[in-house]
């Protein structure tokens, strides 16, 4: 128990913090948010997902404000796990949320240059 009241916060405060940067400053997220978008829509040809091919170009202003929404969820979610209000649901939810996330991170594909070997080192570290 007593475990608990430091561990949730411990875990959640990154949570928190990385929401709350993407609410206020979310150009960089939206970079992030873009190329992992394009990778996805590269992967996908046109016509395959009738759903997807209505968001393979988003304007500026729709990238910012999912990035914003995104970030306000997981800052909500990470401070219901962090004073341990229904923590199995936001616990999930911080799961749900981060998915994509890992996702964007994910190291690109042998032969595929994609940044300097330090970025690549950087977007591993986030992916673990």
């Amino acid at each position: 128990m007593l475990l608990r009241r430091f561990a949730r916060p411990l875990f959640a405060s990154s949570f928190v913090q990385q929401g709350v940067d993407a609410v206020r400053n979310p150009a960089a997220h939206v970079e992030v948010a873009r190329g992992a978008l394009e990778r996805v829509t590269a992967s996908v040809p046109r016509g395959k997902v009738p759903a997807l091919d209505r968001y393979r170009e988003p304007t500026p202003g729709q990238l910012t404000t999912l990035v914003r929404v995104h970030g306000a969820a997981t800052a909500l979610a990470g401070l219901a796990f962090a004073l341990g209000r229904a923590p199995r649901t936001s616990a999930l939810l911080l799961a749900a949320l981060t998915a994509p996330l890992a996702a964007a991170d994910l190291p690109a594909k042998k032969g595929a240059h994609v940044g300097s070997p330090d970025a690549a080192r950087e977007r591993r570290a986030h992916l673990l």
